[in-house]
């Protein structure tokens, strides 16, 4: 990969992946489905470290990485999330109708930053988002658009994993096809972890 990113801006290419669960608690993802007009995403982690005292000090510190919390903007949220995860149901005339017996899905959230070398792309693994709020306003002297905001929970996968995101060093095949498939972290080498272990 040629260069290093500077800076990064602007938020793009937001897909969702819906998750399944087997019994076992093993999880498949489906492919990526693309959610276009995305105006911005604001995502901060939760869970703080927590300290454990012994002997008058300060012994051991637990980490506590619960995900992320936040907010995601759209110009407007897809009908196919709305089937797929809000699990709104499409009755005989095509209505889009929301039950309060239907749960809600999980899904993973791929999206990327703009960089000044090359587009940072992102997974978080194991997400869940809030209904939107209805809300729209009259018009005055201009037009002004209405967006929607979903609420987003990325809480870990059962084997831990929060998010993943490409680097410098991202190899082309796996950059190239982020958005193919979600991206599930692979073993480094035996040499190379064998290498880096006795530096």
């Amino acid at each position: 990969m040629a260069g290093k990113n500077k800076v990064k801006f602007n938020i793009c290419n937001v897909h969702y992946a819906p998750i399944t669960k087997a019994e076992d608690g093993t999880v498949t993802f489906a492919n990526p489905v693309a959610m276009p007009g995305a105006v911005s995403i604001s995502l901060d982690p939760t869970g703080e470290p927590e300290s454990f005292y012994a002997d008058g000090v300060e012994y051991y510190v637990i980490n506590n990485n619960q995900g992320y919390d936040g907010d995601l903007e759209l110009a407007m949220i897809p009908e196919s999330f709305r089937t797929d995860i809000l699990k709104e149901e499409q009755d005989a005339n095509k209505v889009l109708v929301e039950n309060s017996n239907s749960e809600t899905g999980s899904f993973a959230l791929l999206f990327e930053f703009d960089g000044d070398v090359r587009k940072i792309r992102h997974v978080l693994y194991n997400c869940s988002a809030s209904r939107p709020s209805i809300e729209s306003k009259t018009n005055e002297d201009e037009k002004e658009v209405q967006t929607e905001t979903l609420t987003v929970k990325a809480r870990p996968l059962a084997s831990g994993y929060v998010k993943a995101k490409t680097g410098d060093s991202t190899t082309e095949t796996v950059y190239n096809n982020w958005y193919k498939s979600v991206y599930e972290p692979q073993s480094a080498p035996a040499s190379e972890t064998t290498a880096k272990s006795s530096k």
